[in-house]
């Protein structure tokens, strides 16, 4: 593990499965930055906080061609062009029929088919401004395609033709072990999985399987849609627009509340008074498993207090303890 001095704090590197490539331990989640699902900020706003995460050595960056129809894409090459920072851009293919999570029993010719794969990559290059991607990334995954030619054939082509350096699949939506016979194939050579303190199973089977593939792993998610950043509170109110008005529908910001209180009352117990985003980043860090996490960063404030979170290193395991009574079996996205 690499590290690297900014600021103040120091930003480590963890090595991205067998891609090989050094990437800060906190990445660049560059969905919110596309605008539209996520609102309340402005794009200036965005490039500046894309800026200031380069300025203080966040050198890897995910983001995908659905996010806004590549606009996420584009600020990226934009960004990375004006600066001459250097980074690793992972984007992700999105499903044909606009489907999250992928569906049982629909095929792959309605979701990736050979073709579609093909031109979605090359509309991603152009979007970023390049002539290789260095990680592609399927957006939905369904175990029923395991032995289709279509994504097979698409990863080698792409691979071959210098189009792309390295695939990985974003997993659907609480589904770890839906990936476990992709990643036995061999082709897959990262995965992007939710993980944070109330989703805990890619623990159980998931991560196991990428330390022994040595597959690299994004986590995603780990503030769970800003849930655990203890901002949430029956009054919060959304644009009725933006993707978190959906999520947190209903009595769903009471629960979240309620949850979110009696952690922090735990954690407080256990003599650990920092603020819930920290701890909630290094929880996922704590991990051997994981590459990168990748909180989503519309501001300044945001990149700084997240990036500084690689100085503060893994949980204590006593805290970890306390951390594993607050599993919560939800899917706030169905």
């Amino acid at each position: 593990m690499a590290a690297l001095y900014y600021y103040g704090f120091v930003i480590h590197r963890r090595t991205l499965g067998r891609t090989g490539f050094p990437i800060s331990e906190v990445g660049f989640g560059a969905w919110g930055i596309g605008g539209n699902q996520w609102r309340g900020h402005s794009e200036d706003e965005a490039r500046a906080a894309l800026r200031r995460a380069l300025e203080l050595g966040v050198n890897f960056i995910d983001t995908a061609l659905a996010y806004n129809e590549g606009h996420s894409e584009r600020i990226i090459g934009e960004t990375l062009r004006e600066t001459g920072a250097q980074a690793y851009v992972a984007t992700k293919v999105p499903p044909k029929n606009r489907i999250w999570p992928a569906q049982p029993g629909i095929g792959i010719k309605e979701v990736f088919p050979y073709d579609y794969v093909i031109r979605c990559t090359e509309t991603s290059l152009g979007n970023l401004g390049v002539e290789t991607l260095d990680l592609q990334q399927f957006h939905v995954w369904n175990p029923e395609w395991l032995d289709r030619e279509d994504w097979r054939r698409a990863i080698e082509d792409t691979k071959k033709a210098g189009k792309v350096r390295f695939w990985g699949i974003s997993i659907n939506d609480h589904q770890p072990d839906s990936a476990l016979d992709a990643i036995r194939t061999g082709l897959i050579d990262t995965v992007q999985v939710i993980y944070n303190i109330f989703d805990q199973t890619p623990e159980q089977r998931l991560f196991p399987l990428c330390q022994e593939r040595n597959v690299g792993v994004l986590a995603r998610c780990p503030l769970d849609e800003g849930a655990l950043t203890g901002a949430i509170t029956p009054e919060t109110e959304f644009d009725p627009g933006e993707f978190r008005a959906f999520y947190f529908r209903g009595d769903r910001k009471r629960q979240v509340f309620e949850r979110v209180q009696a952690l922090i009352a735990d954690l407080e117990a256990a003599g650990l008074d920092r603020p819930l985003a920290e701890t909630a980043l290094r929880f996922c860090l704590s991990h051997p498993a994981v590459s990168t996490v990748i909180p989503g960063m519309r501001r300044v404030r945001n990149v700084e207090s997240n990036a500084a979170v690689s100085d503060a290193g893994p949980l204590p395991a006593s805290v970890l303890e306390v951390l594993r009574r607050h599993v919560w079996n939800k899917n706030f996205y169905s």
